[in-house]
């Protein structure tokens, strides 16, 4: 069979939705039907302005995967990441989830995950030179899951 190979630097959600499909069809081949799902919460202020988010993903093997937290520079120190947290891994527990995890750069937040009960299992270093990407992972308490909340 001859391919061509055909090269992007701007993807469409058409080019992104084909490999995920593929993807999830080869999961489902060997697991049936996965369920998963986003997560979203976002603090905002008395006008209505966002200071803080957090995204992520859920899904039935057990983990939530924290993609993204920000909390606006005038918010920092005030608990609001923290409370995030809480809250993106209390619905994942809620959705079945018993773990967690996530990575930050080395100059960013690795002391406040660990600060939360994050371990680092991994690390990519110079990256960039001179910092980390570092790799974090949680056990979800028990006692969430237990009580449902």
């Amino acid at each position: 069979m001859d391919y061509e190979i055909v090269f992007k630097e701007k993807l469409t959600p058409d080019d992104l939705a084909v490999l995920d499909d593929g993807i999830n069809r080869h999961t489902e081949d060997r697991f049936g039907k996965v369920p998963r799902g986003s997560l979203a919460f976002f603090m905002q202020d008395a006008d209505g302005r966002v200071v803080a988010g957090i995204t992520g993903y859920w899904n039935a093997f057990g983990w939530l995967y924290v993609n993204s937290l920000w909390v606006d520079e005038e918010a920092r120190g005030s608990g609001l990441g923290a409370h995030l947290m809480r809250l993106i891994e209390d619905e994942a527990v809620r959705r079945g989830c018993k773990h967690s995890y996530l990575n930050t750069m080395s100059f960013q937040a690795p002391a406040f995950y660990e600060k939360l009960g994050y371990v680092e299992f991994g690390r990519l270093d110079d990256f960039p030179r001179g910092h980390s990407r570092v790799f974090l992972k949680k056990d979800l308490p028990e006692a969430i899951r237990s009580t449902g909340g």
